[in-house]
C-alpha cells in the first residue's frame, strides 16, 4: 500500500477508479447570465458549487442558508476570487413558503440547487421531526416556489440512503426524490441526484479518522464490513452541475462509482505509514446499514447511459395521494405526533423499514401520551 501524507486530498489510489472532471465550458454555458440560487449554500457540497458557478458569470448568484456565520465566510471567499459577481446572501429556512416567495419573487432564480438537507442518520433518529420537516417539508415548499414562480432548473442533491431506507433520514430524502418527479413538467426540469459518502466533507468520517490518527489512535470503526460508496468534494460539485446540463425530462440520476469500498479500508488507507494505530469496532448505530445501495429493487436503470450518470425508473406515488400525503405530514407535524407521522412516511415509502431506535422512540412517545 502507497505511504502518504494524513492531510493528503488525493483519492484517486483509494477509489480505485477515474475521478470525475469538471466541464468548465459547459458550466459557463449553464449558468452565464443567469439568476442562480443555491440552497444549503455554506456546506461543503455547496460551497464548491457557488465557487465553481460564480466564475461562469451568472446574472446573480443567490447564496442561502441557516448559518451565518459560514455564509459570511463563504460570501468572503467567493468575492476574493469573483469579485465581479452579484452576490446575495439569504439566511433563511426553506420551510417558510412566505420567505421562499418573498425569495423567488425578488431574485427570480432561472435554475435551483438544492444541497440543504439534515444529514446525520443516528442524531435524526432521536429527532425524527427535524428530518421530516427540513428533508421532505421544506423541499416541498422549495419545489412549489420554484414552479409558481417559473425556474426552469432544479437539481436536488439525494443520496444513496433512500434507497430502501433504515433511517428516517433516507425515508424523507426517498419523499424529497418524488415530489421532485411530481413536480416537473414541460416549464420546469426537476431531478434528483443520488450521491454516496463524499470524502472530507464536514460531517463526513475523514476528519474523524485524521484527528483519531494524528492522536495517536484508536480509530473507531463501526463495523469490518460496512462499505459505501465513496467520491470526492470536487467530483460530487461536477456530478451536480453535469446533473443540471442534461437535456430531457425530469428523473432520478445516478453516478457510475464503480464498486462500494469498506469503511476499514479507508481506515488503512488513511493510516499507511503510521504505525501501531489499532482499529477499534463499535458497533453499528441507529439508522446505519451495513452497505448501501444506487438502486432498489423496484427500480431499473435507463439503458440509454452516458459516461458520467444513469437515470432511474422510479416508483412515485399518484399526484393526488401525495398531495394528500404531504398535507397530512404537515399537519402530524404541527401537532408533533410521531406515530401519525411515522405511518405516513411508511405509506409513501412502504420500502422504509425503521430502526429499533426510531420505534423505541416512537412507543415511549405514545406511552407517555397514554399517561397524560
Amino acid at each position: 500500500m502507497m505511504t502518504h501524507s494524513i492531510e493528503d486530498r488525493n483519492w484517486a489510489g483509494f477509489l480505485r477508479r477515474p475521478i470525475q472532471q469538471r466541464d468548465n465550458d459547459l458550466t459557463r454555458t449553464m449558468h452565464a447570465g443567469r439568476s442562480v440560487l443555491i440552497t444549503g449554500a455554506a456546506g461543503s457540497i455547496g460551497s464548491v458549487l457557488a465557487h465553481a458557478i460564480a466564475q461562469s458569470s451568472p446574472r446573480r448568484l443567490i447564496l442561502m442558508d441557516q448559518s451565518r456565520h459560514r455564509l459570511d465566510s463563504r460570501i468572503r471567499e467567493i468575492q476574493a476570487d469573483s469579485p465581479a459577481v452579484p452576490l446575495i446572501p439569504i439566511v433563511g429556512d426553506i420551510c417558510h413558503a412566505a420567505a421562499l416567495d418573498h425569495l423567488f419573487a425578488t431574485h427570480q432564480p432561472d435554475v435551483v440547487y438544492h444541497a440543504a438537507a439534515f444529514k446525520h442518520v443516528p442524531q435524526l433518529e432521536i429527532d425524527p421531526f427535524a428530518a421530516i420537516r427540513n428533508n421532505a417539508l421544506g423541499t416541498y415548499e422549495l419545489a412549489q416556489a420554484a414552479i409558481r414562480h417559473g425556474c426552469k432548473t432544479f437539481v436536488m442533491i439525494s443520496t444513496d440512503k433512500a434507497v430502501n431506507p433504515h433511517s428516517i433520514m433516507g425515508a424523507t430524502k426517498r419523499i424529497a426524490e418524488m415530489i421532485l418527479l411530481k413536480g416537473t413538467s414541460s416549464r420546469i426540469c426537476m431531478r434528483a441526484l443520488r450521491l454516496g459518502n463524499v470524502l472530507a466533507s464536514r460531517g463526513s468520517v475523514v476528519p474523524i479518522f485524521r484527528r483519531q490518527i494524528l492522536q495517536g489512535g484508536p480509530v473507531t470503526v463501526t463495523h469490518p464490513e460496512v462499505s459505501r460508496y465513496f467520491l470526492t468534494l470536487d467530483e460530487a460539485a461536477t456530478l451536480v452541475l453535469a446533473a443540471a446540463s442534461r437535456t430531457g425530462d425530469g428523473s432520478i440520476l445516478v453516478p457510475r462509482l464503480g464498486s462500494a469500498h469498506k469503511i476499514v479500508d479507508l481506515v488503512h488507507y488513511m493510516i499507511a505509514g503510521h504505525v501501531d494505530i489499532p482499529v477499534v469496532f463499535t458497533g453499528l448505530r441507529p439508522g446505519e446499514k451495513m452497505s448501501e445501495e444506487m438502486l432498489s429493487s423496484c427500480e431499473m436503470a435507463d439503458p440509454n447511459v452516458d459516461r458520467e450518470l444513469y437515470r432511474v425508473r422510479s416508483r412515485t406515488l399518484p399526484p393526488d395521494d401525495l398531495d394528500d400525503s404531504i398535507a397530512a405530514l404537515v399537519q402530524s407535524s404541527r401537532q408533533n405526533d410521531s406515530a401519525a407521522a411515522l405511518g405516513i412516511v411508511r405509506h409513501m415509502v412502504p420500502e422504509f423499514y425503521p430502526s429499533d431506535t426510531l420505534m423505541a422512540l416512537l412507543h415511549s412517545d405514545h406511552t407517555s401520551a397514554v399517561r397524560a
